[in-house]
């Protein structure tokens, strides 16, 4: 039992390989779709994935409305709590140190 009181758990690692990666697989299937894009062959998995970007990296976010306005009003209404307890405090202090009133 005391051993386990100073025993602090590592951190938890996320290590996740693809099982099946064929990068030279995935060269020719680019290879291949620029040359029938080219010749003006198209496929319909093509067109349903037209708009798809395999790059996905850093567009989680978007940087220009960082701060939503969800965020805005947790920050107000935290304000607002804030100010109460003061108010609150402030009230007890009075209380406590300007009348007679006995707890």
């Amino acid at each position: 039992m005391i051993g386990r009181f100073f025993y602090t758990p590592g951190t938890k690692q996320f290590n996740i390989r693809p099982r099946f990666y064929d990068p030279d697989k995935e060269e020719r299937d680019e290879r291949e779709r620029r040359i029938k894009e080219e010749l003006g062959i198209a496929d319909e998995k093509e067109k349903d994935l037209k708009n798809f970007r395999p790059r996905v990296k850093g567009q989680f976010r978007n940087p220009d409305a960082w701060q939503s306005k969800s965020s805005e009003s947790a920050r107000r209404s935290q304000n607002r709590r804030l100010i109460w307890l003061f108010i609150i405090l402030a009230l007890i202090f009075y209380l406590f140190f300007y009348s007679d009133f006995m707890f």
